[in-house]
């Protein structure tokens, strides 16, 4: 779709052209595909005896190789031979040449594009080089497991086809569903619903007939399951703060004021916790032996899409009661968060303390919530976030649990 030409009037958030253009390109292609599809279809069905078309048979997996060599015992065209038979076959390796050409090349503006964007790849998947010396890896790696064999292949690829043309399907269906209104009879677009069960009941008898298929494309899905997990994982440590927005000016002014004051204690507070924040500055105070006179600022962070590797979170400064309070909102990792305030506000001054309180949950579901939802185990998450950040032993905000 980048490819296709819109019109003059275009934008970037309404490219209405170049989607009425691309659904055109879409039809066009589907209408050319179905004919042809179904135009081989009848002539191999008509014109090849059907034990040529079993295994061991000269037409299998050939068929209309077979008509174009001419070894058709009947005369359908004197041009069919072996110059003509030739030509069609290197006219045939061009078309899956570019097939997979055009395959990687979608892989190469998608991956960059998404997968370092959600942590489930390392930055170098944004580089295209190292990504074409990868995929062609595995294509040769998975050429030579299957040993060039098109029917050890075939089901794999009629497996994964099917599934995604399924899936489109079923996709469709849930968004028509979303934009009508009325009645749930009157919502349910029914030919689509109809077109998806076809596709349903063919994925399913091609999985029956073909389960080695199934069961490669289960590989495929857990190797990328496994490798975008262990990414994510690995990469958990890394800075992911793009920069910080703010509510409004007033906000933007308190926060400067924060950076040049002296105020050695940030004290995290869960958003809609029972306990009010005089509550929880008295136990602070009470179990952490602060001084009253100490200034103490909390700081409520609230998670937002933890799906986005990098963000962007929206700060907003208030004083309550003499209280200062840093409320984040549209944050992706609670302690990617406090640790970016914590370095921000060590930059000026004294570097800040982190009072936290301490949790009775298990470590490993601890550590296990941070890598999926982004929260979890933040006290240790925020301590190697410093560490790792600010090498200086002596500019690196303290972080206390009690």
């Amino acid at each position: 779709m980048p490819l296709i030409r819109g019109d003059a009037s275009d934008t970037f958030d309404q490219p209405t052209g170049r989607i009425r253009n691309a659904r055109k390109l879409l039809i066009s292609a589907a209408g050319i595909m179905s004919i042809y599809l179904l135009g081989s279809s009848m002539v191999v069905t008509m014109l090849i005896p059907a034990e040529e078309l079993e295994a061991g048979g000269a037409a299998a997996n050939r068929a209309l190789a077979y008509l174009a060599h001419g070894q058709s015992d009947m005369q359908l065209c004197p041009m069919f031979g072996e110059v003509f038979g030739t030509i069609y076959d290197i006219s045939t390796v061009l078309i899956l040449w570019f097939a997979g050409a055009s395959a990687m090349s979608g892989l190469l503006n998608l991956v960059p594009r998404y997968l370092p964007r959600y942590g489930m790849a390392p930055e170098w998947a944004k580089r295209v080089r190292a990504l074409v010396v990868l995929f062609t890896f595995i294509n040769i790696l998975v050429t030579v497991i299957f040993q060039a064999d098109v029917q050890a292949q075939g089901g794999a690829y009629a497996t994964g086809v099917m599934v995604l043309i399924t899936s489109a399907c079923v996709a469709t269906v849930i968004d028509l569903y979303r934009k009508r209104t009325g009645s749930t009879a009157s919502r349910i677009s029914w030919p689509y619903v109809g077109i998806t069960v076809v596709f349903f009941y063919v994925t399913t008898m091609i999985m029956i007939e073909k389960p080695e298929g199934m069961a490669i494309a289960s590989c495929f899905i857990a190797a990328v399951f496994v490798s975008s997990l262990t990414s994510r994982w690995l990469r958990s440590t890394e800075p992911r703060l793009v920069s910080f927005q703010f509510v409004n000016n007033e906000s933007h002014f308190l926060w400067d004021a924060l950076r040049h004051l002296e105020f050695p204690v940030l004290v995290p507070h869960r958003t809609g916790a029972d306990r009010t924040l005089a509550h929880k500055e008295e136990q602070i105070r009470r179990e952490h032996h602060l001084d009253p006179n100490m200034p103490i600022v909390f700081v409520e962070a609230t998670l937002g899409d933890v799906s986005e590797f990098y963000h962007s979170p929206i700060i907003e400064v208030t004083e309550e009661e003499g209280r200062f309070i840093i409320r984040v909102t549209k944050c992706a990792s609670i302690a990617h968060t406090l640790a970016s305030i914590a370095l921000e506000l060590s930059k000026s001054g004294r570097p800040p303390e982190l009072h936290f309180g301490w949790s009775d949950e298990n470590p490993l579901a601890m550590n296990l919530g941070f890598v999926l939802f982004g929260e979890g185990n933040v006290p240790w998450m925020v301590r190697e976030l410093i560490i790792k950040a600010e090498p200086d032993p002596d500019r690196q905000p303290r972080v206390i649990i009690g």
